[in-house]
């Protein structure tokens, strides 16, 4: 009995070929280049950040001087009343998590869903993955982004790193950046030298440092720097 001939399997067209070598390529690149940036921030302190560069053209639109107070100051330097405020504000869970407050995202979630006003559930690792390495705005495409590099500074850095960068380049006011820039506008000293209730009222500005400042506290940055000074006294030390 004569053998059934096999059909030849079709190859992929030159076409789709080329597309997926070339993505591949773009792909291993982006992982490439992507982890020794977060490997090279781990030792090198940021010198500026996309978000740094927009608020000054946004000066510049507006017929302003460009302006851009900052100064780094080292992890062991810093007040600890400033690292504590700053956890027991934005990140409670902060030294427990691996990047991510998935009951915080869930809630800002719901919320969300039932009115206008945006809520963020944004953990400091997430906020200094977006300060540090991508551009302001709110889209799924800069979130997916923001994902990526949070676990990358999570796996990379140690949790003092994120704290210390997150605190020396947040915005804390107009063309103001980092915890040292900010007790220099806002009370004439250091950051290394901050009460705690200075620290907490820093931090009372943290969700909208343009629109709120220590100098002009209103009702409820006084409440919410009452709230941050019960939180601290309840996290204890910070043990990294």
């Amino acid at each position: 009995m004569a053998t059934k001939r096999r059909k030849p399997t079709k190859s992929k067209s030159p076409l789709l070929k080329k597309i997926t070598d070339i993505l591949t390529k773009v792909l291993l690149w982006f992982l490439m280049v992507t982890v020794l940036w977060v490997l090279f921030y781990r030792f090198v302190n940021p010198p500026i950040t996309l978000l740094m560069i927009q608020r000054n053209i946004e000066r510049s639109t507006d017929d302003k001087p460009a302006k851009m107070e900052k100064k780094w100051v080292d992890f062991d330097d810093m007040s600890d009343n400033m690292k504590r405020a700053a956890v027991s504000a934005e990140d409670q869970l902060f030294l427990k998590h691996i990047g991510f407050d998935v009951k915080a995202i869930e809630k800002a979630f719901a919320t969300n869903k039932k009115g206008k006003n945006i809520k963020g559930g944004s953990t400091i690792s997430q906020q200094t993955a977006k300060n540090v390495f991508l551009w302001p705005g709110r889209s799924w495409v800069r979130k997916g982004f923001e994902a990526y590099f949070t676990l990358l500074i999570e796996i990379l850095w140690s949790k003092e790193r994120i704290l210390e960068v997150y605190l020396n380049v947040i915005e804390m006011g107009d063309g103001i950046y980092g915890a040292e820039a900010a007790a220099q506008a806002y009370y004439g000293k250091s950051c290394t030298k901050l009460s705690r209730a200075q620290a907490a009222l820093i931090a009372s500005c943290f969700p909208n440092p343009r629109r709120w400042s220590p100098k002009n506290a209103t009702p409820y940055i006084r409440h919410r720097q009452y709230l941050i000074m019960k939180n601290m006294r309840r996290l204890g030390p910070l043990d990294f």
